[in-house]
């Protein structure tokens, strides 16, 4: 393959290749190495015997990613508290695609961390990127007997645990709005009002800023964390709405630096669950926006 050529391939497929390895992976940074991993190999490709590009080219970043993804497995063992996937601004046309909105979403990815890895690949390859089972396959190194039944498997593993119904953005919005306003003026009330009695509240600092280690259940607990946590530092706290992971979601700035990112899972107009990303090394995507794709 000429450079030339192998490089323009490459590059108009970036954003889709980036988009598998994020959701397979739940780290951008460990994305961005799978694409440097597989332009490696894709360099050295002949096509004169490719007959599919975009599919080769999944196929590789598909494996990169499984070898990446059985490797932090082990390495998350040791994190410290919870883990949550690496947050992503992402532009607001993306919510306009139900299917990867919903993919991207921090509750689905959090769902999808409770596959296995084969699993994961297949589920997003077939249900978010529309590969057929021969493609898939090829990527996950498996007849396409064995995979039609892991797919099976795997829409009904995630179907049980999936948010119920369809939650539109204005509704999510709606109720991020009220979260914020009563956050900002210290409404209690208000606050208890919007979150669902078994709310479930999650936090990773991994063991690099304080974060609570495991998580909260339940609306009153919730409040009194919030109202206790905040009040010290009150002064020098802001929120800001942004868009993260296809979604509307609350930027905090401490002393007006970036302290975290905040995403909300909402069912029936009640916030169910609140993702609170502060780890440093997860918030590097949370100031420009990743394009993301299928």
């Amino acid at each position: 393959m000429s450079e030339d050529l192998a490089t323009e391939t490459f590059t108009a497929h970036r954003n889709l290749l980036f988009t598998v390895a994020y959701e397979l992976l739940g780290s951008a940074a460990d994305a961005e190495d799978v694409l440097q991993e597989t332009w490696l190999r894709w360099a050295g490709v002949d096509l004169d015997t490719v007959h599919d590009r975009r599919a080769y080219l999944v196929r590789i970043a598909t494996r990169q990613a499984l070898a990446r993804l059985r490797a932090l497995g082990r390495r998350r063992e040791s994190y410290v508290g919870p883990w949550l996937p690496e947050p992503l601004l992402t532009a607001p046309d993306v919510a306009e695609d139900v299917e990867l909105a919903e993919s991207l979403s921090m509750a689905m990815m959090l769902v999808l961390e409770t596959l296995t890895p084969t699993e994961r690949a297949v589920f997003v390859l077939r249900e978010v990127f529309t590969l057929g089972y021969d493609e898939l396959a090829d990527a996950v190194g498996k007849s396409p007997a064995a995979v039609r039944q892991i797919a099976h498997r795997a829409r009904a593993h995630v179907a049980a645990r999936r948010p119920r119904g369809v939650v539109s953005p204005a509704e999510t919005r709606d109720a991020l709005e009220a979260f914020q306003r009563a956050v900002e003026t210290g409404d209690l009330r208000g606050l208890l009002d919007i979150l669902a009695p078994d709310v479930v509240l999650v936090g990773d600092g991994g063991g690099v800023k304080q974060a609570i280690l495991r998580p909260i259940v339940g609306a009153g607990k919730v409040v009194r964390l919030f109202t206790a946590g905040l009040a010290a530092a009150w002064a020098q706290l802001s929120l800001e709405s942004t868009r993260v992971n296809a979604c509307p979601a609350l930027l905090v700035r401490l002393d007006g630096e970036i302290d975290g990112v905040m995403t909300l899972r909402v069912a029936d107009g009640l916030i169910t669950g609140i993702y609170y990303v502060r780890n440093p090394e997860k918030l590097s995507r949370v100031a420009r926006e990743t394009a993301v794709t299928r």
